[in-house]
């Protein structure tokens, strides 16, 4: 291991920061930092637990039906961002409304790879079994 570069670190952060704000404002979000070839793991046991070899995998997978489940948009709260290398870590609370009414609130934890200003891998950690809850009883509109 050598010396670690604070400065990259601070930027990568600062990116991830910014990301997160827009997310929460309803104007952008972290998904548009993916690079096309990034990979995005979730971890644990739920319906869409695996690995994505692609921004638009992702998207045409996960997020796409996720948002088409929601009345109201999932908005973050971040907790905390670390840094460490090339690895930004966020942890944070989310929540929505799904289109049954009911609330979805979990709490997540992001471990993101950044290079050149993009994520090029993220491996996710949340609540598996209140996504699944809310995956199979909210059909996407």
């Amino acid at each position: 291991m050598g010396e670690r570069d604070l400065a990259t670190e601070d930027a990568n952060k600062d990116l991830i920061r910014k990301a997160f704000d827009e997310w929460a404002a309803g104007t952008g979000g972290p998904f548009g930092l993916l690079a096309e070839d990034a990979t995005w793991t979730i971890v644990g046991n739920s319906p869409v637990s695996r690995t994505y070899s692609s921004r638009q995998e992702f998207l045409d997978v996960v997020i796409d039906p996720f948002n088409a489940r929601m009345q109201v948009p999932l908005r973050p709260s971040v907790r905390a961002l670390y840094a460490d290398g090339d690895w930004v870590i966020a942890l944070f609370d989310a929540a929505a409304t799904a289109r049954d009414g009911k609330p979805y609130e979990n709490t997540y934890t992001w471990y993101m790879r950044i290079s050149d200003g993009a994520i090029v891998e993220v491996i996710a950690f949340f609540d598996t079994i209140e996504f699944t809850d809310f995956w199979t009883r909210v059909s996407p509109a």
